[in-house]
């Protein structure tokens, strides 16, 4: 029978970075150690636990099933360690800290970016870690990994996720400069219009397919661009027409676009998803700052 030793933290902060970084070499280069030094980690973990965790094929490496099934729970003893880290800090205020945070592209500008300022405003000494996640699905994968603790996020969570509803965010027909318009805007009309949109499969796309499909129109989309931030400037150069947040539309009025709301209308629920189990005390206060801001914003200001 195997004696278990116990598992020392630094190594099993080493085996994932091999598993984030893809390798040995690359491990070490993140983490400022030797190639020899993460090997001998690795050997000393799989000894303590009296398992392979990797295949070693070459330079490359694979998970065994050992290994695989290790990744997640050492997400979350780390989590849990900067959990109680975090309770700590609590006590003094925050003053330190650092939060990771999944959004689909579309909500960064709004409703993120500015929770993310009032947070920082109340709590200067944490730093936020945003990444971007395409689609739904992946910023499950991320929050349920442990690799971000919330996710911005419509409204369409896994069930193995808690969910807390942020509101409802409208969007709106956008039309280049000069463009004639009706008020509201048919979505017929707007079909017949050459669009500009993010790809298929992507969150905002999707919402305007369905919209489209539901009408039973069939759109001819001019430009199709994975940089968000290239959509309002597209549409103000005359590229096309295309269906952008009530927040993002306001921008595009400045820039002299032709804003209207569309017939029917189009919206969807928001909501910030997490895992089950207590929040940091950085994601708790960020989760009560985002439900005061819905709380007080309306829907010109992208959330009703």
């Amino acid at each position: 029978m195997h004696r278990y030793a116990p598992i020392d933290l630094r190594r099993l902060a080493i085996f994932l970075a091999v598993v984030d970084e893809g390798g040995f070499t690359a491990a070490g280069d993140a983490l400022d150690v030797t190639q020899p030094s993460i090997s001998q980690a690795i050997r000393e973990l799989e000894a303590a636990l009296g398992a392979a965790l990797f295949f070693r094929i070459g330079r490359a490496v694979r998970l065994t099933p050992a290994g695989e099934a290790l990744v997640l729970p050492a997400r979350q003893a780390f989590a849990t360690i900067s959990r109680a880290s975090s309770a700590v800090r609590e006590v003094a205020g925050l003053s330190t800290g650092r939060l990771e945070i999944a959004c689909l592209p579309t909500l960064a500008a709004a409703p993120l970016a500015p929770i993310i300022g009032a947070f920082c405003r109340a709590h200067p000494g944490v730093a936020i870690t945003l990444t971007n996640a395409e689609h739904g699905a992946q910023l499950v994968s991320l929050v349920r990994a442990g690799r971000c603790e919330l996710g911005l996020t419509e409204a369409r969570a896994a069930e193995d996720l808690c969910v807390v509803p942020l509101g409802v965010q409208d969007l709106l027909v956008v039309l280049p400069p000069g463009s004639p318009v009706k008020h509201p805007y048919p979505l017929d009309e707007l079909a017949r219009q050459p669009l500009v949109a993010a790809p298929k499969g992507s969150s905002s796309r999707d919402l305007l397919d369905e919209a489209l499909e539901a009408r039973g129109v069939t759109p001819h989309f001019a430009v199709e661009t994975a940089q968000r931030e290239a959509l309002l400037p597209l549409i103000a150069c005359g590229a096309g027409a295309g269906l952008l947040p009530r927040p993002i539309a306001r921008q595009a009025e400045a820039l002299g676009c032709v804003v209207a709301e569309p017939r029917p209308g189009v919206s969807r629920s928001l909501a910030i998803v997490h895992r089950p189990g207590p929040l940091t005390p950085a994601a708790q206060r960020f989760v009560t700052i985002a439900l005061e801001r819905a709380e007080d914003d309306d829907r010109s200001t992208g959330l009703a």
